[in-house]
């Protein structure tokens, strides 16, 4: 990881490593549709509208700010993605999944259904586009895929949410339903008798984003 200079515009495109994993299957899985703009590196209380020179310098140390170059990991980068949101918006939308961290005993189900909490005026609590979901490591499930949104984006999105036995991967699945069921493969425990990850939820229409750890217990046999 660096900085960019940002005396100079730079355009730095990289995929992260879900896009490549996404085209290495080379099964058209891999499609670029949409696109967003994020400020993860921008602290706005250096805004500063008492600076002596004027009113052409109270952005002075935000707009000196260094932007970090474009990394891989999907889950640390633009989490913080641009919205917009009516004129007079006095709170932030928020993701309510109705746990702070969910346990799990092998084969155990959930179903979880996002809320978005101070939207659109406190008149509706769901998105109309659905949420994404992502858990960090899709081998602790035998089944993860959203329903209730029926895109083309969300179809072909939740259809690649395969279970992957080898490698730690991460999948996202779209809809306003997520559907988690923990896997009862032992194996995956080897001496452990928890396995941990986490999931994050992602409101696609308000940008608002939740993550909160997940932990699959293993059924201890006698």
């Amino acid at each position: 990881m660096g900085y960019l200079n940002n005396a100079v515009i730079t355009v730095d495109a990289i995929l992260t490593t879900k896009g490549r994993e996404l085209l290495a299957k080379n099964d058209g899985s891999f499609r670029i549709t949409q696109f967003a703009l994020a400020d993860d590196e921008i602290d706005y209380t250096l805004y500063n509208p008492t600076h002596p020179s004027g009113s052409a310098y109270y952005g002075e140390a935000i707009e000196n700010m260094p932007l970090l170059e474009a990394f891989p990991d999907q889950m640390q980068i633009m989490k913080y993605k641009l919205t917009t949101l009516p004129r007079g918006t006095a709170k932030l939308p928020v993701i309510d999944l109705g746990y702070a961290a969910i346990t799990l005993k092998q084969g155990a189900q959930l179903a979880i259904t996002p809320q978005t909490l101070n939207y659109l005026g406190n008149t509706q609590t769901f998105e109309t586009s659905g949420y994404s979901a992502t858990i960090g490591d899709v081998r602790l499930f035998s089944q993860f895929n959203g329903s209730g949104i029926q895109s083309d984006a969300a179809l072909s999105q939740n259809a690649t949410s395969t279970q992957t036995i080898g490698t730690s991967v991460s999948s996202t699945v779209i809809g306003t339903q997520i559907n988690l069921t923990a896997t009862t493969i032992n194996t995956l425990f080897g001496s452990q008798t928890q396995l941990r990850t986490t999931l994050t939820v992602t409101g696609l229409d308000s940008g608002a984003r939740l993550t909160i750890p997940v932990t699959i217990t293993q059924n201890q046999t006698t």
